[in-house]
């Protein structure tokens, strides 16, 4: 769900600021995640716990076993934040240097290698439609999605210009099961758990 203000101008950062505010306050007193965007505050419902929290568990783990010791795929707080653009998201996972994870407050997304999401029930055009406009414009060079729904998932690299602004501009598919490339590292995407009742079942978890 998005939570557009009235009369919003999109170069307004005391307009932001405020809608950033609001986050922070709604963030320790309602469930969900809570995030600003150029079309204002989205708010994804989606539980805690279950395939999505399973899935980036799984993720962050197979991708830290074959990165560098100076990387980590993090899942964990802060936010990535772009002020003059009016844009803080929280990546699931983000892949980042530890040095440029050690900051006081939201991290610079253009330190940010790739931010990886799990398409939520609740608002998957978050995913699919919000965060695919929002990361380019933040200058992450490369975009994972896993959809849990359909056992199947996406990778955007090569940002370029649009009339529309920074689009990615190559898309790689791929299905549960295969292997998935994600920067420099390739991970299985084997045994990553489904939704229930979405009608694709369950997939039989498998070790990290």
């Amino acid at each position: 769900m998005t939570i557009a203000p009235d009369d919003a101008r999109r170069d307004d950062s005391h307009l932001y600021r405020s809608m950033r505010d609001v986050v922070q306050s709604m963030d320790d007193t309602l469930p969900g995640k809570f995030e600003v965007t150029k079309e204002g505050i989205v708010h994804d419902m989606r539980s805690p716990g279950g395939p999505h929290e399973v899935t980036a568990a799984h993720v962050s783990r197979r991708l830290e076993k074959v990165m560098p010791d100076e990387l980590l795929a993090h899942n964990g707080t802060p936010d990535v934040e772009d002020v003059p653009e009016g844009i803080m998201r929280h990546p699931d996972v983000m892949v980042i240097a530890w040095a440029d994870l050690d900051v006081e407050g939201s991290i610079d997304p253009r330190t940010v290698l790739a931010a990886i999401e799990i398409v939520s029930r609740s608002n998957p055009e978050n995913d699919w439609v919000g965060k695919m406009r929002d990361y380019p414009l933040l200058g992450i060079p490369t975009y994972v999605i896993f959809d849990p729904r359909t056992g199947t998932g996406a990778v955007f690299t090569d940002i370029h210009s649009t009339p529309d602004g920074p689009r990615y501009a190559v898309r790689k598919n791929f299905v549960y099961g295969e292997d998935v490339t994600i920067g420099e590292w390739t991970i299985s995407t084997s045994g990553l758990p489904l939704y229930h009742g979405d009608g694709v079942g369950e997939a039989e978890s498998a070790g990290a």
